[in-house]
């Protein structure tokens, strides 16, 4: 029997693939409505501003000065308020200790909605992971913090910054004022270079200074894409000149992170040169996460590492970038707690020009300092998560598993309720006796609960470092005509940079 061969024309499979485009997307759409009743379903008791009928409240979130909208929201709507990007995706916005406690105690997912954005760039490490195996990473990774490992980071913070403080010294004699933060960001990059890859030289080559600038426009781009909805969709956005300024931005900084990985993959492969790793008076972060397996014995595969190292290069210098510049900025402002931090370093230190380990625990003020910055000018302003369980508030209300929260952490720490005099800047907040009856959840600059921030002792550490050479280094003013203009990019960075102005303090300097 011959088999009868039906012809199809050309224009027939072109229709029928027109009706199957059509049927996807109305298929994507209706599920887009259902989720979008769901949501609002879940928000249904909590009043909040009014939203535009299709951008919801994300036209707002993307103007000067969104910061202090959410801060004028949270005293109008006590606890928490519904937040919407476009009319598909919506947050409970909170920023009340025992709304953050009741949701982020739990160790619930982070909200793939926002976090899948950052898997084209930094992968499935820390950051995005969730379950068993974000425990297991979690697991692996925790040594690399400890304070042993961290000890001889000290003198590494300190030559990096010197660096940076010895430019300054050419600009000051040079410029009235000058924006700090890229000079800071550079220094924080530099200092993540040497502790996790082990550079040993001072100063960025090129290839540092493009992954500088790759990771610098990443954040911006991430940023846009939340607040844009309609780059919520990863097929219109790849399309977008966006969408593929971001996979350029990535490729360099995959390229930087693979062949770091691989130079050093290839040195320890002789057994005598892992020998001298161990050896060595400390292990750089690539050397820790080489050499973790888990109980099983299982190494991390190429994909968790390089996921890992960008994650912690993000955050490890974006976040550090932010947190010391806005410092510097808060003493500038504020210069009568600018002297005392002042004077408390230089008795701590004598006639020592250099920081050691133990003279971190007895910066008591400055502690306090960068404490009330952070308050004031969280690194991370916002943190998104997706329930996997239904949770129940305090005041009764409550939501169902799947909803979506964002934990608005500059408004959490600006809310009048819990801060009295909020915009006060008061370093004696976070003396002992302050601190002792306040909620462990109303300070959360790097975020609560199971999913905190692993690097934050070595945060703290560069923080008092730094700003501690700053201080004994230079006198820092305000600039008033370049006040800096707070933008969420990712991180708390300013629209227009932060300028000061510096006055050194070296002997026979004639400033």
């Amino acid at each position: 029997m011959v088999p009868v061969l039906v012809s199809v024309s050309p224009s027939r499979l072109g229709l029928w693939a027109s009706v199957l485009v059509l049927v996807l997307v109305l298929l994507k759409f209706v599920s887009l409505l259902l989720r979008r009743q769901m949501l609002a379903k879940a928000m249904d008791s909590f009043p909040g501003p009014p939203t535009h009928w299709l951008f919801g409240h994300a036209q707002e979130m993307k103007q000067l000065g969104a910061l202090d909208k959410v801060v004028s929201w949270a005293n109008q709507f006590p606890h928490a308020h519904p937040l919407w990007f476009g009319q598909f995706l919506g947050f409970l916005n909170i920023y009340e200790p025992e709304y953050a406690k009741a949701v982020y105690s739990r160790g619930d997912p982070k909200a793939a909605d926002v976090y899948d954005f950052f898997l084209q760039w930094i992968g499935k490490g820390l950051l995005v992971l969730q379950g068993p195996k974000w425990y297991q990473h979690r697991k692996l990774l925790t040594p690399g913090f400890h304070y042993d490992v961290l000890k001889p980071y000290v003198a590494i913070f300190a030559e990096s910054t010197n660096v940076m403080l010895d430019k300054w010294e050419k600009r000051a004699c040079e410029e009235k004022s000058f924006d700090i933060f890229c000079d800071v960001g550079r220094m924080a990059l530099d200092t993540l270079m040497k502790c996790t890859f082990g550079k040993g030289d001072s100063g960025l080559c090129e290839r540092d200074n493009e992954y500088y600038l790759a990771v610098s426009d990443l954040t911006m781009l991430m940023q846009q894409r939340i607040e844009t909805f309609q780059y919520h969709n990863d097929f219109i956005y790849w399309f977008t000149p966006h969408g593929r300024r971001f996979l350029r931005a990535c490729k360099v900084a995959h390229d930087h992170t693979d062949k770091v990985i691989k130079e050093r993959k290839a040195a320890l492969k002789d057994e005598k040169e892992w020998q001298k790793v161990q050896n060595r008076r400390h292990l750089d972060f690539l050397d820790i996460l080489l050499g973790v397996r888990d109980e099983n014995g299982v190494k991390l595969s190429d994909a968790d590492l390089r996921a890992e190292v960008d994650t912690f290069m993000f955050e490890g210098h974006d976040t550090t970038t932010s947190g010391i510049s806005w410092f510097l900025f808060c003493m500038a402002k504020y210069p009568e707690h600018q002297s005392r931090c002042r004077e408390e370093i230089r008795e701590i230190l004598g006639d020592r020009d250099t920081i050691q380990w133990d003279d971190l625990g007895k910066m008591t003020y400055l502690t306090m300092c960068i404490k009330e910055s952070f308050r004031l000018y969280p690194p991370v302003p916002q943190v998104y998560r997706q329930l996997n369980k239904p949770v129940s508030f305090v005041d009764g209300r409550s939501l169902p598993a799947g909803s979506l929260v964002s934990l608005h952490i500059y408004a959490l720490h600006r809310n009048s309720a819990v801060w009295p005099d909020p915009e006060v800047f008061d370093p004696l907040r976070f003396s002992p006796e302050n601190s002792s009856g306040r909620h462990p959840f109303a300070f959360i600059p790097f975020s609560a609960g199971p999913r905190n921030c692993i690097g934050q002792q070595f945060a703290m550490n560069e923080m008092k470092v730094v700003a501690a050479l700053c201080l004994l280094r230079f006198e820092f003013s305000l600039d008033p005509s370049q006040l800096p203009i707070q933008i969420p990019q990712l991180i708390l960075r300013s629209k227009n940079g932060i300028h000061l102005h510096l006055k050194s303090l070296k002997a026979g300097s004639g400033k």
